[in-house]
């Protein structure tokens, strides 16, 4: 395992709510074993905050988790790098979105208090601190990664570094390549300050006339498109890049003839990105394309600047861009962590995660490849990436092309830049079948590409509708109905991750394909819901956000709690991106005071505490980072017999536990009822996930996360590894008969059942 060492030293002076300290120490990492944690204090009720972690720098913890697996030394150069960008990325958005509308709290001196008692002065206090620590260990972490990198045939050089020979065929490639895109621009009362866009890249210069002696200041802006980085010829085996902003200052002299440079520094902003749309909008995509224009014009809420510029540089940009004290970060080192991962190279596979080919599920191959068959003898889970998407497209594909196929309905959140599946409605459409696309133009940064699919595909005959304006359709289904004989069979897909076949090779998702009348009947009122304002005024298997879903979740852990206190078995295993919904934590509190045993299992953001004597003893939550992200959602509940059981309760989602996703936006919650699926998801799918050790932190109560110890540190379990190396269980058809892999299910039951009795 790798050396983890504490990158922030606890400030013992930090402030406390009501006697609990309440501002964990983000970016520590620890491997001491991890126990339940009795507080200064008796949480409870009367204890408003002290009863949630703080959602903002949950957040931030959750960064620091994915820059812990750029730091992992087990993993290959390449991916480490690619974890590193990541992180910077990660850091980006949640500057554009979260720390934005704190800001504008502030502003409009606003002093409401979160969830956990925190008003938005304070959060924007601690948020700095530990982001500037964050972006401190990114830039130590890519220092010691260009030092690898050298030793693998790759490097970054400076300025310094360049030769001469370089210089010359640099200055060739510059000139031919970005030079025409460049547009120099001098800041004087003729030219004013330019308006840099949202992560614009700047090279700023102070400037000296030869003939004259005149100073002058100018910019140099990067186009987006441009590449951030330039390749130099190989050296010695090594080959070389040079980063955009020191290609244009080795030749400013072609960008600026006649001037000498006297000091000059590279500086990038974020701006405020969060889109919001009035709900008395009376044409939805206008305001769509309006606000998306304004994206670019949001206000600066973080500025940073190369910290070897000059200082009166420094100061000459921060006023123009009206950037306050504190949205100015100086930065030692390189900006723009997120494009690092650009010089990630295409071959080379041996400095990446060893090559993975999806597999594609055996029980269509048996039906000669026929989707709809093998669908109608019985319910198909795919398990992505492990498993392909490519099912998914040639399912729409097939209903496209099929004759019998009278209509398509199809919900788009987000999807790829070259969309199978949008051409598979557009090829339906022209071929005269009735399809119906709902695209949500509300999804965040892919508004203008969902605008274009939209157009595309109306032109194509296409019915498209929008959703709602206050709400976000979020639900991933399909919805085919074929011809049949003398009938209408309904073909429905729903699913837990998007309709991306680029993202769908990177996280973890779940596809269902069902036949089942009452689902089609179900997925049928729920496109009617989106696109009539028709509310389902009763499910049969769906439950549905905003309508049932919440109401839903919260009957079936009381359930749970009724059997604790009548001594019968009981459980909840949950699985999702966040947990921060405060009525659904409050309910798990309840639950874990029953003697309710839970086990959670959050990716990212959660604000509920585990482990707290008198409020969550039986609570465990853990977090998986590894190579692929988590994505699927997933809860089980024992339903009286325990977990796992072929009796408990099974359902997939769309959803996380968060109030917008409960009460702002259309999701679904799929029961799962076919037995090989249900034993699919319950005894191979989260007894896996229980059972990781290798890529698994436990968060305590202060909401600090602790690196699993493995039982066995030469072979933990890996729970990624363990899927691509065993078959799923739904969709293998006649190769089922084969020994079944089998799931460490002992000792998961074990571990649960242990913690619950002590």
């Amino acid at each position: 395992m790798t050396k983890v060492t504490d990158h922030i030293t606890p400030d013992s002076s930090r402030p406390s709510v009501q006697g609990l300290d309440i501002t964990p120490d983000l970016l520590v990492t620890r491997r001491a074993p991890v126990r339940a944690i009795k507080p200064k204090v008796t949480l409870g009720r009367g204890h408003e905050p002290n009863r949630f972690l703080n959602r903002e720098l949950s957040w931030l913890a959750f960064d620091a988790r994915v820059l812990d697996e750029a730091e992992n030394l087990h993993h290959p150069i390449m991916e480490r790098l690619r974890f590193l960008a990541i992180c910077g990325s990660n850091l980006d958005e949640f500057y554009m979105v979260r720390v934005s509308g704190l800001r504008e709290q502030v502003r409009d001196n606003l002093k409401t208090p979160s969830q956990d008692g925190l008003t938005p002065l304070q959060q924007l206090a601690r948020i700095d601190k530990i982001a500037n620590a964050l972006m401190e260990r990114q830039q130590a972490c890519w220092r010691m990664i260009q030092g690898e990198l050298r030793d693998v045939g790759f490097a970054v050089v400076t300025i310094e570094e360049a030769g001469e020979i370089d210089r010359e065929t640099l200055r060739q490639d510059f000139l031919t390549q970005l030079f025409p895109v460049l547009t120099p621009l001098a800041i004087d009362p003729a030219h004013p300050f330019p308006f840099i866009p949202n992560l614009g890249f700047t090279v700023a210069f102070r400037l000296r006339r030869e003939e004259d002696g005149r100073l002058m200041t100018a910019l140099v802006p990067v186009p987006m498109q441009a590449a951030r980085f330039m390749p130099l010829p190989i050296l010695d085996g090594v080959k070389r890049f040079v980063s955009v902003e020191t290609a244009i200052r080795l030749f400013a002299d072609s960008l600026f003839p006649g001037y000498d440079v006297i000091g000059s520094g590279a500086f990038r902003i974020i701006r405020d990105s969060d889109v919001e749309l009035q709900e008395e909008a009376e044409d939805l995509v206008r305001q769509a394309e309006a606000a998306l224009r304004e994206r670019r014009k949001g206000d600066v809420v973080r500025l940073k600047i190369e910290a070897t510029m000059p200082l009166d540089l420094q100061s000459f940009i921060i006023e123009q861009l009206q950037a306050a004290p504190n949205e100015v970060v100086r930065v030692n080192g390189i900006l723009g962590i997120s494009q690092l991962s650009q010089i990630i190279p295409d071959d080379r596979q041996e400095l990446k995660f060893r090559p993975y080919v999806a597999r594609f599920p055996e029980r269509i191959r048996d039906f000669g490849g026929d989707c709809f068959a093998a669908i109608r003898a019985k319910d198909i889970l795919v398990h992505h990436p492990f498993e392909s998407f490519d099912v998914v497209v040639q399912f729409l594909r097939q209903a496209a092309s099929d004759p019998n196929v009278l209509a398509i309905k199809q919900t788009l959140y987000r999807t790829s830049t070259d969309s199978p599946i949008v051409a598979a409605l557009i090829a339906a459409a022209e071929q005269g079948k009735s399809v119906t696309a709902l695209v949500e133009i509300k999804a965040r940064f892919d508004e203008e590409a969902n605008l274009k699919w939209a157009r595309d595909l109306e032109r194509a005959g296409v019915h498209v509708v929008y959703g709602f304006v206050h709400l976000k359709t979020h639900a991933k289904v399909s919805l085919v109905v074929r011809r049949e004989g003398a009938e209408l069979r309904t073909y429905a897909h729903f699913g837990t991750g998007n309709y991306h076949p680029v993202t769908a090779r990177t996280y973890t998702d779940l596809s269902l394909f069902t036949a089942d009348p009452a689902f089609g009947r179900d997925a049928g009122r729920l496109f009617n819901f989106v696109t009539g304002y028709a509310t389902p005024v009763q499910m049969e298997k769906l439950s549905v956000s905003p309508v049932s879903m919440k109401s839903e979740l919260l009957g079936l852990v009381e359930r749970e709690i009724s059997a604790a206190k009548a001594g019968k078995p009981s459980g909840v295993w949950a699985k999702m991106n966040s947990l921060v919904d405060p009525v659904v934590i409050d309910k798990l509190y309840e639950a874990s005071q029953a003697g309710v045993p839970i086990d959670l299992i959050i990716r990212g953001i959660c604000c509920l505490r585990p482990g707290v004597a008198g409020l969550s003893e039986t609570i465990r939550v853990k977090s998986i980072v590894g190579r692929f992200l988590e994505h699927s959602r997933i809860v089980c509940f024992a339903n009286g017999t325990g977990l796992p059981s072929p009796n408990a309760r099974v359902y997939f989602s769309s959803a996380d536990w968060m109030p917008r996703n409960l009460d702002r936006r259309v999701e679904t919650l799929v029961p799962i009822e076919n037995p090989t699926v249900h034993q699919q998801v319950l005894d191979q799918i989260m007894v896996a996930y229980l059972a990781d050790e290798a890529q698994s932190w436990l968060m305590d109560c202060d909401g600090v996360y602790h690196r699993v110890q493995p039982q066995n540190p030469d072979q933990p379990f890996n729970v990624h590894m363990w899927f691509m190396e065993n078959p799923s269980l739904s969709g293998r058809g006649r190769a089922a008969n084969l020994t079944r892999p089998t799931t460490p299910r002992a000792k998961v039951r074990r571990k649960t059942v242990s913690r619950v009795k002590n």
